[in-house]
């Protein structure tokens, strides 16, 4: 050993292969058998063998590092989402490094130049808001880059991963249509990002249709606390709606955290449907109803088109668009059922109650 330092030779050495194929195991550059990747591994675990990341990529010219950029760590979906895309690029013998923007469109250019600044293989970001950042905009065509989540509903210049943000709002207003509910709170984050309105809008179309009333919008932000606050002074000055629907995991916390402090009980006399399908939904004493995102297959998808993009795919943009779906629990009651039974609970006509007194989508 050079200095006590383990190097390549000595993991082979240790595992009774070439060099060659410990690097290989390390690179991921070719495909090893199974049993040989084992020996490998094992004997780096043994000797504490670390892979010099820098001098790997001066030898082949390549860097196997990604930029990943979001919105929010503090957020538990893009965290979520960092973690599956960690899993990915390891198998493929990437390593990625991650920056939040903090939803902050000057942190942001600050973060992508950062990220830039590593000369990374790819790129992965979720923007702060609808337009291409600025520093991305002359590395489209050169950079293999992936949108992930905050894409514009028309498209992109580069490759885009979402759901279905439409569907997923009307999926919530139809689940609680269905179930008698009449009066109904749509907690949004912000408008200003195209996924919300396109999860408001779903939403409320299918409520203008069926009721021929406007359900109350109002923005919560990216906070919880703050979230919280604002919904906790809306209640103090209006009737309470029958049900709420929200459209992130954070406006979820903001209004659950709410309805506590007013001591509201879920789902009578306010049910609700949450955003996101996390173990803490399921945990509740009342299980949260949720609309749920495939975050593991957003991440396949994701890093699926910035692995071809890196392996050289120059086809024209692609846009992929996955399906939410309903995480059916307690937290909606069935105000249906009980109008059956002759017990009414709807709530009186919209020119009866009280203006909204925060912004309203129509």
């Amino acid at each position: 050993m050079d200095n006590g330092r383990v190097t390549i030779r000595d993991v082979a050495a240790r595992a009774g292969v070439s060099i060659a194929t410990v690097s290989n195991v390390f690179s991921g550059n070719k495909p090893v058998n199974a049993d040989l990747r084992e020996r490998v591994l094992k004997a780096a675990e043994e000797l504490a063998y670390q892979v010099d990341r820098a001098a790997s990529q001066l030898r082949s010219g390549q860097a196997r590092v990604v930029g990943v950029l979001v919105p929010d760590l503090d957020d538990v979906f893009f965290t979520s989402l960092v973690s599956q895309l960690e899993v990915l690029a390891q198998k493929d013998g990437y390593d990625i490094l991650v920056a939040s923007s903090r939803d902050d469109l000057g942190l942001e250019q600050s973060r992508l130049r950062t990220l830039l600044a590593w000369r990374p293989s790819g790129l992965i970001a979720v923007p702060c808001s609808d337009a291409v950042p600025d520093a991305l905009r002359n590395e489209i065509g050169r950079l293999p880059i992936v949108f992930a989540d905050r894409v514009p509903p028309e498209g992109s210049l580069v490759d885009t991963v979402a759901i279905d943000n439409r569907e997923a709002g009307e999926i919530a207003a139809r689940h609680l249509l269905a179930k008698g509910h009449r009066d109904l709170f749509v907690a949004a984050s912000s408008l200003a990002i195209s996924p919300i309105r396109e999860r408001v809008r779903g939403a409320c179309e299918l409520i203008r249709r069926t009721l021929d009333r406007e359900p109350t919008v109002i923005e919560l932000g990216s906070n919880a606390d703050r979230g919280a606050a604002t919904f906790l002074h809306w209640l103090e000055r209006h009737p309470q709606p029958s049900a709420v629907i929200a459209l992130t995991n954070v406006t979820t916390l903001s209004t659950l955290s709410a309805l506590a402090r007013m001591r509201i009980d879920i789902p009578d006399p306010v049910s609700v449907v949450g955003f996101d399908d996390y173990p803490w939904m399921s945990a509740r004493k009342t299980g949260l109803t949720a609309i749920r995102q495939p975050i593991a297959e957003i991440a396949e998808a994701a890093w699926s088109r910035l692995r071809a993009r890196m392996a050289g795919d120059a086809g024209p943009p692609t846009h992929c668009v996955l399906q939410a779906s309903l995480q059916t629990r307690d937290s909606v009651s069935d105000l249906a059922a009980g109008a059956e039974h002759g017990d009414s609970h709807d709530p009186p006509p919209a020119s009866e109650r009280p203006a909204a007194s925060l912004k309203a989508v129509h």
